[in-house]
């Protein structure tokens, strides 16, 4: 398999700009020790994520790793490894025309995906109404229903079931939740990707001050 060229020069300016985005959300308590991954799409078929195991707070432009944006595999060997939620990313980049990923573990969206997620089915959370909606870019700023998607052990399976839904919904909204686990956004830049996560995290603030979501439920079955 061909193997994506990355011009060194926007290798470092992305690297930069995801390092800084990254210490950014880790002092608002989104992106709490190692937890969270970052991600950019570089020309040429390639995306440049957060590595594993680094802590957000920290991380420098040389703490990113290349991979292919289709597949999630790192372009060469290094001593660093993508980020354990690369596919998830990389059913994004495949199925959708963002420039930009960004998963994080906010409180207030985490404690919805808690509240209407299900271990083995997917959900959805249906949101209506709230002016924040149009931060999101939607075709209809009124209404819109976010996924919720069941928190499989195995990565791969997550992203499979991501990349079904976006391929089947592809007016769904730029954002996902995980059960038990997090929220996920996209945009056609880092800025605008996180732009979007700041305006649904604070609508599922929103509804949680309200009681518009609905108390959690059981999750078997």
């Amino acid at each position: 398999m061909t193997r994506p060229a990355v011009d060194d020069g926007e290798r470092a300016r992305a690297g930069s700009e995801l390092a800084a985005v990254s210490r950014a959300l880790y002092e608002r308590g989104w992106m709490p020790g190692t937890a969270g991954n970052l991600s950019v799409r570089l020309p040429g078929g390639a995306a440049l994520i957060t590595a594993s195991g680094r802590d957000k707070g920290d991380m420098t432009a040389a703490d990113m790793v290349v991979v292919r944006a289709d597949t999630g595999q790192e372009a060469a060997p290094g001593p660093l490894r993508a980020s354990a939620e690369t596919t998830i990313h990389s059913a994004i980049y495949r199925t959708t025309d963002a420039g930009a990923v960004v998963h994080v573990h906010s409180p207030y969206a985490t404690a919805v995906a808690c509240r209407t997620g299900h271990r083995t089915r997917l959900t959805s959370l249906r949101i209506e109404r709230l002016e924040l909606l149009k931060g999101l870019g939607l075709a209809d700023p009124a209404r819109t229903e976010v996924p919720v998607f069941p928190n499989w052990p195995e990565v791969p399976r997550i992203a499979a079931d991501v990349a079904d839904h976006l391929a089947a919904t592809p007016h769904a909204p730029p954002a996902l939740l995980i059960t038990d686990h997090g929220i996920t956004t996209w945009g056609h830049d880092l800025a605008q990707a996180r732009n979007r996560l700041e305006c649904l995290e604070s609508i599922c603030r929103l509804l949680l001050l309200t009681g518009s979501v609905p108390p959690a439920q059981g999750k078997e079955g």
